[in-house]
């Protein structure tokens, strides 16, 4: 009886293979790592808006809301180990009055990677958020009487 003979035909496990699985581990590496730095970029905005906001609708007056907006943001940028320099915070939409829906909308750059004992490489894409809030309708500080509340 006659053993039969295993063919060798689409055996691919030398250097090549191992070079090629190596070069798709790094890619997708690094596709996760920069997938996670604009998720946590964005973590960050939203934060920064939410508080920016928060702090302007319980200002007594513009000028202060505008300030303590500003201060709420960096704040809040700063606790994610972003710099708070390269944030921009804007009123983007109403005014500060009372019952007034106010929009304060933030843009941080995301850096290309966030890696660990690394830090932050590169920059990437802007994340931009924004929030709103009625400005308090029975805070002493605004003239006239609440009508949204």
């Amino acid at each position: 009886m006659k053993r039969a003979r295993f063919s060798e035909d689409g055996f691919a496990g030398g250097a090549e293979a191992l070079l090629f699985g190596m070069l798709i581990f790094v890619a997708g590496t690094l596709l996760v790592a920069h997938a996670w730095s604009v998720v946590e970029t964005k973590l960050a905005a939203d934060a920064a808006a939410r508080e920016a906001a928060r702090s302007y609708v319980g200002a007594p007056d513009a000028q202060t809301a505008w300030v303590d907006a500003q201060q709420a943001a960096a704040q809040a940028i700063a606790g994610y180990g972003r710099d708070p320099t390269q944030a921009r915070v804007r009123l983007a939409a109403g005014r500060w009055g009372r019952c007034q829906r106010v929009t304060i909308a933030v843009s941080v750059p995301a850096p290309l990677l966030s890696l660990p004992f690394v830090g932050r490489i590169g920059e990437a894409e802007t994340v931009h958020a924004d929030h709103s809030e009625l400005v308090e309708p029975y805070t002493t500080g605004p003239a006239g009487t609440a009508t949204c509340g």
